[in-house]
């Protein structure tokens, strides 16, 4: 039977590779079996966005196809998938104090809309903890 993880991601998409990182360890993790419980927090809450596209890159002169730019809300999606397909449980809560002050509503499926009081409750229940921070430079 797998350990439940709690992890908490910070970063938006494409902002550092903290984002990628975070998402490479959930995708670790279900592949192992482990339950995983993802709390967005900041700019993380952009990672669900259903309106994300894949872009052409003009400087290459390339076509969004050629690009093969992946989205973080296929990723997701993906991850969601696995955890069905493998048995481990994902899931994402996006914190909703930070969707209000961002706006992006509109999430594919999946995750769910939360707050401080959820993320404390998955941190008791988890056998570990991960906060994948955020780092400004001030």
């Amino acid at each position: 039977m797998g350990k439940n993880l709690t992890m908490l991601v910070m970063d938006a998409p494409y902002e550092s590779a903290n984002s990628t990182t975070a998402l490479r360890i959930v995708q670790s993790a279900l592949h192992k079996g482990h339950n995983v419980h993802v709390f967005a927090y900041e700019g993380a809450v952009t990672l669900t966005l259903k309106s994300q596209q894949p872009h052409a890159n003009p400087a290459k002169g390339t076509t969004a196809e050629q690009e093969q730019h992946p989205t973080t809300k296929d990723w997701i999606k993906a991850l969601f998938e696995m955890s069905k397909g493998n048995g481990a449980k994902l899931e994402w809560t996006n914190c909703g104090l930070c969707v209000d002050e961002r706006g992006p509503a509109e999430w594919i499926d999946g995750p769910k809309r939360g707050g401080p009081p959820e993320f404390a409750r998955s941190v008791i229940a988890s056998d570990t903890t991960l906060v994948v921070p955020t780092k400004r430079n001030c």
